[in-house]
C-alpha cells in the first residue's frame, strides 16, 4: 500500500503566497495606474532598501510587538489560571475584565501617550492592552472546561497546585490561548501601525505614512510587504507552537 506523504504548512504557505501575488498582478495590470504597482516592481524596491531602510524599521516593528506579547502573556497566563482554578479569584476578578475588555484599545491611546508620553512605553503597552485581556478570558475558559473528574488521580496521589498546574492547566488551556493569542496578534499588528504615525521616525507605519506623504508608491507598498511578512512570521511561529505543545490535535 503506498503511503501518501501529507503536505507540510511551508507549502500551503507558498500557495497562498502565490496566490496573493497573482491577484496582485492582476489589479495592477486592470488599474494600470501608479497606485498599484505590479508585484515585480515592488519586490525589486524591496530588496534594494531592504538593509538600508526597511530592516530597521522592520526591527522597531518586531521589537514592539514582541514586547507587548511577553508582558501579556507573563501576566494573563497566571492570573488567567488562578481565574480559572480558584472560583474567589474568578468572582473578584471577572467583574473587572468585563468592565475594561470591551473598551475600544485604539480609543485609550491619547490617555495612554498623555501618561506614558510618546516613547516606546506607550506603543508596547498598547499591544499588551490589546493581547492581555484575550489570554485572560482564553486560558479562564480552557480552565473551567476541564471535568473535575481529570483532577482526582492527581488529588489522590498528593499532588500540590503547581503540580496541577504543570500537568493539567497548562496543556488543557493551551489550545484556546494560542487561539486567543492568533485573533489578537491581528489587532495588535494595525494598532500598532497607528500608533507609530505618532512621535517616532521608526517602524513600518512611521515608513508606509511617510512613504506615503512622499507619493513613493514602490516604498509604500514595500513597507505593506514588509509589514505583511512580519505578520507572517508571528502566525506561523503560533501555529508552529501548536503543533508542538498541542500534539494530541494533530494525531
Amino acid at each position: 500500500m503506498v503511503k501518501v506523504r501529507k503536505k507540510g504548512p511551508g507549502v500551503w504557505y507558498l500557495y497562498g503566497t502565490v496566490i496573493f501575488f497573482v491577484l496582485w498582478q492582476a489589479a495592477a495590470y486592470w488599474v494600470a495606474l501608479p497606485i498599484i504597482p505590479p508585484p515585480a516592481a515592488v519586490m525589486a524596491n524591496f530588496i534594494e532598501i531592504f538593509v538600508s531602510q526597511i530592516a530597521v524599521h522592520g526591527f522597531y516593528s518586531l521589537w514592539r510587538i514582541l514586547a507587548g506579547v511577553f508582558f501579556a502573556v507573563l501576566i494573563g497566563i497566571p492570573l488567567g489560571l488562578c481565574m480559572g482554578y480558584f472560583s474567589g479569584w474568578d468572582k473578584l476578578f471577572s467583574p473587572l475584565v468585563y468592565l475594561t475588555y470591551p473598551i475600544p484599545k485604539i480609543a485609550l491611546l491619547p490617555v495612554v501617550m498623555l501618561v506614558f508620553g510618546l516613547g516606546e512605553m506607550s506603543k508596547i503597552l498598547m499591544i499588551f492592552l490589546i493581547i492581555v485581556f484575550q489570554v485572560i478570558v482564553a486560558v479562564r475558559d480552557g480552565v473551567k472546561s476541564i471535568p473535575k473528574e481529570t483532577y482526582y488521580p492527581l488529588y489522590s496521589l498528593g499532588a500540590g497546585f503547581p503540580d496541577i498546574v504543570r500537568d493539567i492547566l497548562i496543556p488543557a488551556s493551551m489550545p484556546k490561548f494560542l487561539t486567543a493569542l492568533r485573533v489578537a496578534m491581528a489587532t495588535a499588528i494595525s494598532v500598532l501601525f497607528f500608533t507609530e504615525t505618532f512621535g517616532t521616525q521608526y517602524g513600518m507605519g512611521y515608513f508606509i505614512m511617510d512613504a506615503w506623504l512622499r507619493v513613493n508608491y514602490l516604498e509604500m507598498y514595500s513597507g505593506i510587504v514588509a509589514l505583511s511578512s512580519i505578520g507572517l512570521t508571528l502566525f506561523s511561529t503560533i501555529d508552529y507552537l501548536e503543533r508542538k505543545l498541542c500534539k494530541w490535535q494533530y494525531q
